[in-house]
């Protein structure tokens, strides 16, 4: 299967996003707010968030044929893999973004956007119809999830965007 389209996407996003994040003045990456009480450095760390996220469930969903957040009594052996979800909010508390170094928060959505690259270009093929679970019982398959991870992230930037005003 062939994702260029989609790495494409991810290294566009982040060359021109990175320098409009940069240089964004503090008041405004920390003092407005979207309609879920998110600021910008808490939408960016819920990218960040995203990334990590979905970047396990890339690496996981290649040795593992099932992923879910549960173990159904008439599949044992599955792996766990907690969805997160539901707790969105909960861990961007958790994790302080909005008292976060900027710099350190935007380097740190680049790179680990650079290496989810790696690993959409890295995967194995034959594991594309391996599926995660996701707390709903829905099937999220491998290739299903690459194909979504830039709506994603192009949903979140344009929340930022909207906030930059």
């Amino acid at each position: 299967m062939n994702y260029s389209n989609i790495i494409q996407a991810i290294r566009s996003i982040i060359e021109k996003e990175e320098e409009i994040l940069l240089n964004l003045p503090e008041e405004i990456i920390t003092n407005r707010f979207n309609h879920q009480n998110r600021s910008i450095k808490m939408l960016l760390g819920h990218l960040i968030d995203s990334a990590s996220n979905n970047h396990q469930r890339m690496i996981r969903l290649q040795y593992a044929p099932r992923v879910g957040h549960c173990i159904p009594n008439s599949e044992r052996g599955m792996l766990v893999f907690p969805d997160y979800t539901q707790d969105n909010d909960l861990w961007i508390q958790l994790q302080d973004y909005q008292h976060e170094d900027w710099y350190t928060l935007v380097q740190l959505w680049k790179f680990y956007n650079l290496h989810i690259i790696q690993v959409i270009q890295s995967v194995d093929e034959t594991k594309l119809d391996n599926y995660w679970l996701d707390y709903e019982g829905n099937q999220v398959t491998l290739h299903d999830m690459i194909m979504g991870y830039t709506e994603h992230l192009e949903l979140h930037i344009g929340h930022i965007h909207e906030l930059m005003g």
